[in-house]
């Protein structure tokens, strides 16, 4: 067995997701690195052994983020190539980490002022939140400072606002109290998930990229798919759905699996649009595809304050649905420009790429099985990092043992000590699964080439508090949003509207709420995205029938959608770097191919069993699946204008309409779409035979 450091130099990439990175060395790099393994070692101490409390453990993790964020980032894009950190950042850096300890230090006497700020409280306070806006500016650009700051500005000017739109007035003190001095505001619920289950789970991403678990997906999908028709394109849609599985950063998959997919299809006849389109379209579903999903799912099952097990459940058959979307789209766009696949002889076996690596797929299989057994996803995820730190060490050693007796004795003992450790973390907690792992790492120091596999566990570690930022910082400054929201109740207001939108016709809220989602989304991530609409728009919905779980499923899905929707689509400018294409024709292709992200969500609200919700019965769910693969190959034959044979343009309008029918939830619509489908596959069918038995005559 062997591994493959395989995680990716992320500063080389000429897009850059967030912001402008600071290209360090010598000292400044080791401090950058040692402060970000204390930041990893605190997030496992925490999750471990929980030795603080809760706005002590939010605090310190806000700290973290914004000390290694004014290291890493500059305050301009002119330095971001410089090799040091100057004074100003270093004091900034520092001193938001010493600022985030007042909540340790002062904890007590803070809840008994609590409501009463002190002159220090109150400055604290308003450093910490400057900080979390300049950070977020630096990381996350500015749409997102902006955004917040209306609603902070909100808060403070609010009163003077003419009619419904005011609010009773609040001080100063009051305003720094709700937004940094207790567990609203910055140190909010979305902090607190970031803080514990978000983090775990981008280490465990970590520590599989690096393990290799990259070069094991692509094996996969070009083994299985490759010298398919349009392999290329199929290898990008199921090697991105596969390190969706562990990564939930659509754009980071962009950037890892696309430098190998977008070249790939580039090769065998796509066009550099099209092929930036689905790499881009494949990386994005990776937030909606379980069992790790996207960051927005633990913060959705902390908000319903539901198992993530069912937020899991909800999201499976809608994401199946969209990587089949998209598989679909790729087929028949080689099937218009007559695609072949690889020569077979160059694909790998995944057979053997399986039985070299199967054991980077255990922690990942535990993962869910921890999952839907009814433990935690703070649970989850440490045991899925503890086993993968095993697995890892494991093989290190093994590949060392010359025996393969010896080498399957070593590794049924060391699965069967680990299982025993696992199976009884709730009694004797997680003391012995760390003791064999600090008994791993000795036995590594002894071997040769131990010390490279320890390399690899700490950059692992490193690596994972450096993607943590980006998702930590926008949880934090998106708390001012929800602590502005509790504190002056505006989110009734917009709720409101949509209801009284909503009594009229569903269909227009729905389409109202989808709108406010994309146009929030042209200029701030997904999470921020998903808290603002879920806060304002979701409880509308639910009043409005839709069920708990499928009204944010709604929300969450055009969140995404957001980021491959022109004109601002991340996803579409990290292909654009790529593909050597125009960002804005990658993204309205990929708009096309994604075609079912947008379907999806309506269909779920009409018919929750798509997602699991509700009275729903095997038969409902096959029924409404069925339904949504018909419309779903209706939908794709009419945008690529290909099914057995290229379509005329009243064949193309012809299959949207049926695949609209089946979409609608009228009476009738469903047996009307079903009938035009018959009809167009049928005339379809003769007409392609007779236009290749024309062909064909014609040849001879």
């Amino acid at each position: 067995m062997s591994l493959h450091a395989a995680a990716p130099d992320h500063g080389n990439e000429e897009f850059s997701e967030h912001g402008v990175q600071r290209r360090l060395g010598g000292g400044w790099l080791a401090a950058l690195n040692g402060i970000a393994l204390a930041f990893s070692t605190y997030q496992l101490i925490v999750a471990a052994f929980h030795p603080l409390s809760s706005l002590v453990i939010r605090s310190l993790h806000v700290g973290f983020l914004l000390c290694i964020t004014f290291i890493l980032y500059p305050a301009f894009k002119s330095g971001g190539r410089l090799s040091k950190v100057g004074a100003g950042d270093t004091a900034l850096a520092f001193g938001a980490l010493g600022l985030s300890t007042y909540h340790w230090v002062f904890e007590a006497e803070l809840i008994q002022r609590s409501g009463d700020p002190s002159n220090m409280d109150l400055f604290v306070g308003t450093a910490l939140v400057i900080l979390t806006f300049e950070a977020t500016r630096r990381i996350l650009g500015l749409a997102l400072p902006i955004v917040c700051g209306l609603f902070l500005l909100y808060g403070v000017f609010g009163q003077y606002l003419p009619g419904d739109l005011a609010h009773r007035g609040y001080g100063f003190d009051q305003i720094v109290n709700q937004l940094a001095l207790g567990t609203e505001g910055i140190f909010g619920i979305p902090t607190l998930v970031s803080a514990t289950y978000i983090f775990l789970f981008i280490l465990f991403g970590s520590f599989l990229e690096h393990a290799g678990m990259i070069n094991l997906f692509n094996s996969l999908a070009l083994g299985f798919v490759g010298h398919t028709k349009g392999g290329a394109a199929k290898v990008s849609v199921l090697s991105s759905g596969l390190m969706g599985t562990i990564s939930g950063s659509g754009v980071a998959n962009v950037l890892t699996t696309g430098q190998f997919t977008i070249p790939l299809m580039k090769k065998f006849g796509y066009s550099g649009v099209f092929a930036g389109a689905v790499e881009a379209t494949s990386s994005m579903g990776g937030q909606i595809m379980p069992p790790v999903m996207g960051a927005v799912a633990f913060i959705m099952a902390e908000n319903l304050n539901v198992p993530y097990a069912d937020i899991v459940k909800a999201a499976a058959i809608p994401a199946i649905l969209y990587y089949l979307t998209a598989f679909w789209m790729v087929h028949l766009e080689a099937g218009r420009k007559n695609l072949v696949g690889m020569p077979k002889a160059e694909c790998p076996n995944p057979w053997h790429a399986m039985r070299d690596n199967w054991y980077l797929l255990l922690p990942l299989i535990v993962l869910v099985i921890t999952l839907f057994n009814g433990f935690t996803p703070m649970f989850a995820g440490m045991v899925g990092l503890v086993l993968t730190a095993v697995l890892i060490l494991g093989a290190a050693i093994a590949a060392r043992v010359s025996s393969t007796a010896f080498r399957y004795v070593f590794w049924v003992a060391l699965g069967l000590t680990a299982a025993v450790f696992v199976k009884n973390m709730e009694t004797w907690g997680i003391v012995p699964l760390l003791a064999l792992i600090a008994a791993l790492v000795a036995q590594t120091f002894a071997i040769r080439g131990g010390r490279k596999t320890l390399h690899l566990l700490r950059m692992s570690l490193v690596d994972g508090a450096r993607q943590a930022l980006p998702v930590g910082v926008a949880c934090a400054i998106v708390g001012i949003i929800i602590g502005v929201l509790t504190l002056t109740g505006a989110a009734s207001s917009f709720a409101g509207y949509i209801l009284s939108v909503g009594e009229k016709s569903l269909f227009l809220s729905l389409v109202l709420t989808m709108l406010v989602c994309l146009v929030l989304g042209m200029g701030i991530p997904t999470i921020p995205n998903y808290i603002i609409t879920s806060s304002i728009a979701a409880p509308a919905l639910l009043k409005l029938g839709v069920p708990l779980i499928v009204s944010h499923m709604f929300v969450f899905y055009f969140g995404i959608m957001a980021d491959l929707t022109p004109p601002v689509a991340l996803a579409a400018f990290a292909a654009s770097s790529i593909a050597k294409e125009s960002a804005m024709k990658i993204g309205i292709k990929a708009v096309q191919i994604a075609i079912a992200g947008f379907v999806i969500p309506y269909m779920a609200v009409y018919t929750p069993a798509l997602m699991l919700q509700g009275d729903y019965t095997l038969a409902a769910v096959a029924y409404i699946v069925f339904k949504a693969v018909v419309s779903i190959g209706l939908w794709g034959a009419a945008a690529i204008g290909f099914l057995f044979g290229p379509l005329k343009m009243f064949e193309r309008i012809f299959a949207a309409a049926a695949a609209f029918m089946l979409v609608a939830a009228i009476p009738l619509t469903d047996e009307i779409g079903f009938g035009m489908s018959v009809v167009f596959v049928v005339w379809h069918l003769l007409r392609s035979r007779r236009a290749d038995r024309r062909a064909a005559s014609a040849d001879s």
